[in-house]
C-alpha cells in the first residue's frame, strides 16, 4: 500500500514539475527531486526512466553541484517576475486575483532566492 502510495505521489510531482518548467511558480527541481525520492522507495525502474528521461537532467546537475547555479537562480526569478507581472497586468481582471497571484510569485521568487542551495561553482 505504502509503495503504491509513493508510485502516486512521485507520479503528480513529475507531473506538477513539468508545468513547472513553463508556469511561474511551480519549482521544478525540486519537485523532481521528491519524485526521485518517492520512486527510490517505490520502484527503482521509475526512478532509474526518471533518471534517464529529459528531466533527469535537472535532478543530475542538482546532485552534482549541491544546489542551483546563481545564474540559473537569478534568470528563475527574473523570469518568474515577468510572468507574474505580464499576467497581472494584461489576463486577470480582477484585483484580488492580483494580489493572489503577486503573492503566490513573491513567495516562490522568495523560495529560489533564499531555500534551494547555492550549487558550488566550477
Amino acid at each position: 500500500m505504502k509503495k503504491r502510495l509513493y508510485k502516486i505521489l512521485g507520479s503528480l510531482c513529475v507531473v506538477l514539475a513539468t508545468i513547472g518548467i513553463v508556469l511561474p511558480g511551480l519549482p521544478t527541481t525540486p519537485l523532481l527531486l521528491a519524485a526521485s525520492w518517492f520512486f527510490y522507495r517505490s520502484s527503482p525502474r521509475l526512478q532509474r526512466r526518471l533518471l534517464d528521461s529529459r528531466l533527469g537532467v535537472y535532478i543530475r546537475d542538482y546532485e552534482r553541484r549541491g544546489g542551483m547555479r546563481r545564474r540559473t537562480k537569478w534568470m528563475v526569478v527574473a523570469l518568474m517576475t515577468t510572468v507574474v507581472s505580464c499576467s497581472i497586468i494584461l489576463f486577470i481582471p480582477n484585483p484580488i486575483a492580483d494580489w493572489i497571484v503577486g503573492t503566490a510569485g513573491l513567495i516562490g521568487c522568495l523560495v529560489v532566492i533564499f531555500k534551494v542551495p547555492n550549487a558550488k561553482e566550477d
